[in-house]
């Protein structure tokens, strides 16, 4: 499963990706608008951190994606709040 971080705290990348690797899931994380957002692909899930994104960064990732792909947003970006969002999208 691939999954897209958008946000987040730039000083956890590391353990955002250990944590979904628990998961069995590759994961690339984006904290700033960049031009290789706009090729992220077709992700099966892109987790949005919205108290660390901007709007615009938001509209763009969420216009380039595809029907399939599961979104889930949550306010907080730590690592209890990604544990449970990637709990409830891989079982």
């Amino acid at each position: 499963m691939s999954v897209v971080i958008i946000g987040g705290n730039e000083c956890m990348t590391r353990q955002y990706v250990d944590l979904c690797g628990k998961y069995k899931c590759k994961a690339k994380v984006y904290h700033k608008m960049s031009n290789g957002l706009r090729n992220i692909g077709s992700p099966d899930l892109v987790v949005l951190f919205t108290n660390t994104v901007s709007h615009k960064m938001v509209h763009c990732v969420l216009s380039d994606l595809d029907s399939r792909t599961r979104i889930a947003r949550s306010h907080s970006s730590s690592m209890a709040a990604l544990r449970g969002i990637l709990e409830e999208h891989t079982s």
